[in-house]
């Protein structure tokens, strides 16, 4: 059975990083990537861009709306994730309003954080 760890952690901490509490953190996630990879239990993840980058899809009476930023209401649960590669935003939220669950609930499509470009990879 696979499982998605979805971590959530407020990002506003995250707006003016301290130095020391950046490598911190970095060391850790690398230390357990690795771990994590000897094990041979870590199948992927990915980091992603902050909530404010996001864009939720709804389809209602056929119509596709959309809202900056994520939107839940408390009944609604992360209840799981797809991965697609898409030309632009406008082709991710088509793609994601023929999700069936965009008729009762939502999709957020937000865009993954590329550490290898970051990284000079």
């Amino acid at each position: 059975m696979r499982y998605l760890l979805l971590i959530t952690d407020d990002e506003t901490q995250y707006a003016t990083p301290d130095p020391d509490q950046v490598t911190t953190m970095n060391e850790g996630y690398m230390k357990f990537i690795h771990e994590m990879g000897e094990r041979g239990v870590l199948q992927g993840g990915e980091r992603l861009y902050p909530t404010t980058d996001a864009t939720t899809v709804r389809v209602r009476a056929d119509e596709v709306l959309t809202t900056d930023g994520p939107f839940a209401e408390t009944k609604e649960q992360m209840a799981g994730y797809f991965v697609v590669e898409c030309a632009d935003l406008d082709e991710a939220i088509e793609i994601a309003a023929k999700i069936p669950t965009a008729r009762t609930g939502s999709v957020e499509v937000r865009p993954i954080w590329d550490m290898s470009a970051e990284m000079g990879g």
